[in-house]
């Protein structure tokens, strides 16, 4: 007799289902766990047998074979441990196998016979919920599958209380609903002294999810500003929620089953690796980009970052994807992050009284290179804070009322049919994005003038858009594509 148990294969943010087949026959006692399984799906015998045993229960004398079909797909971590236990139990008679047939399984055991909690739990219960299937999961991990709606959860704390419930001696407890978490208190642009160019900018940026470079001395507030930028920005929507829970699931970063319309906001040290970035590591997981989709990605000391790391960001701000290739798995993450990057002027922190000269500058930003330069929006200069600003009392503009005029310029945007004014394109920007004859002179004027790329030209016709919008102008003028033109990168800034 085979048992069969359904599962899944974590590929990207696809679950391939996986079907567990365990077989029981004559020969010398062995447990042998087939079909291209890692280290740890290897090392799920021993888990398998010490919780059976925790259970009273003992292996057969027999010859235990477990596959994992389809055979020629990597499997990968601990979720498979469940699946597998279930199998087992139902090759030996200790459960229904027939039963089994209507579930999708994942979960780590204990060597006690506890379920523990395993990345991916909300990808298993979509999967499941496609096949029209029930989940079994673990307990902590209960309110997290019941984010899929239609899915019947089982979310057992062990195996004994899953088999019980399976017989109907001892039914388990509906698993208690998700909840949305609180919106995180963050920095408020009103704690920003001065800088009013810098909080223009940040609105712009906000407003039309455009990316922002700013570049100042030490101390100037680059870091506060970037901060500021969540508390401006509109909440997710429910689609956005569940694309970015689905990501924190599959890195096993769901605290709770709880799902956060607070926009992600990522800040690496600059020593990150290219696949702490972009993804990827033996058992490929989501990079920092990847968590950060429909978020910030906030790069602060954007030179001190290996120039090849930086480099591979510059297809991902493109298509708003990351495809991973490596030599046993190639996968795909959505990736669609606002870029907002920070740096100092020159290596000694402020060029204007560098040593060194004009020189330490050029070189500094020289490591930056122009393709990645040219992927971003606007450029601010910070200037250093005025001891008066320090010392006067704060009487900046709050968040709140940023955050509501760029809320007015998102639904603006979005009657338009796309999310925000950094992913118009073709005939939708040709229609949106088209100013009149005094702004298309001022645009033609400056493209000769600083040599634009067509992608740069393509990126100022979307922040002058925004910064109509933000005015509330139906048609884009020559004040809006001037405004939009003075955050465009010069050569070398001091």
């Amino acid at each position: 007799m085979v048992a069969l148990v359904s599962t899944v294969a974590y590929l990207g943010l696809e679950a391939r289902a996986v079907e567990v087949q365990c077989q029981l026959a004559p020969g010398l006692p062995r447990f042998a766990v087939v079909g291209l399984p890692d280290k740890a799906v290897g090392e799920s015998r021993e888990r398998v047998q010490a919780a059976l045993s925790a259970m009273g229960l003992a292996l057969p004398p027999k010859r235990i074979t477990v596959n994992l079909s389809p055979a020629d797909l990597p499997k990968e971590g601990s979720h498979y441990d469940l699946p597998i236990a279930l199998a087992l139990l139902a090759a030996m008679g200790v459960t229904d196998a027939e039963q089994l047939g209507e579930y999708v399984a994942v979960g780590e055991l204990a060597l006690d016979g506890r379920i523990v909690a395993s990345p991916g739990v909300l990808l298993a219960a979509l999967h499941a919920r496609s096949g029209e299937r029930g989940l079994i999961c673990p307990a902590a991990q209960g309110a997290e599958a019941g984010w899929a709606s239609g899915v019947p959860v089982t979310a057992a704390p062990d195996l004994v209380s899953l088999l019980n419930h399976l017989k109907g001696t001892a039914a388990l407890p509906a698993p208690p609903p998700g909840e949305v978490a609180e919106r995180r208190p963050g920095p408020d642009l009103s704690q920003v002294k001065g800088q009013e160019t810098a909080r223009r900018a940040l609105e712009i940026a906000a407003a039309g999810n455009h990316n922002l470079l700013m570049v100042g001395p030490p101390g100037s507030g680059k870091s506060l500003l970037a901060s500021c930028l969540p508390g401006i920005l509109p909440p997710l929507s429910s689609a956005e929620a569940l694309e970015v829970s689905m990501i924190a699931s599959v890195a096993g970063a769901l605290e709770g089953g709880r799902i956060s319309r607070d926009r992600p906001f990522r800040a690496p040290h600059h020593s990150a690796s290219m696949a702490a970035l972009t993804g990827g590591g033996l058992r490929v997981r989501p990079g920092e980009i990847s968590m950060a989709h429909r978020g910030v990605l906030f790069l602060d000391e954007l030179p001190e970052f290996q120039r090849p790391v930086l480099d591979s960001l510059r297809q991902p701000l493109e298509t708003g994807r990351v495809d991973v290739a490596r030599a046993n798995a190639h996968v795909s993450y959505p990736a669609r992050f606002q870029l907002i990057a920070a740096m100092n002027p020159c290596r000694c922190g402020s060029a204007e009284g560098c040593r060194r000269g004009p020189r330490c500058a050029a070189d500094y930003q020289a490591r930056v290179s122009g393709p990645m330069l040219d992927r971003i929006d606007l450029t601010v200069e910070v200037q250093p804070v005025r001891a008066i600003d320090l010392a006067t009392p704060a009487a900046a503009e709050p968040s709140a009322h940023v955050a509501a005029r760029v809320a007015d310029a998102r639904r603006v945007q979005l009657a338009r049919g796309v999310r925000a004014n950094a992913e118009l394109e073709g005939p939708a920007l040709e229609e949106h994005a088209t100013p009149d004859a005094a702004g298309r002179a001022l645009l033609l004027q400056a493209a000769e003038t600083l040599r634009l790329s067509a992608r740069a030209y393509t990126r100022m016709l979307r922040v002058a858009r925004t910064v109509a919008d933000l005015a509330g102008a139906e048609q884009m003028g020559r004040v809006h594509v001037a405004e939009a033109l003075s955050y465009r990168r010069r050569e070398t800034l001091s």
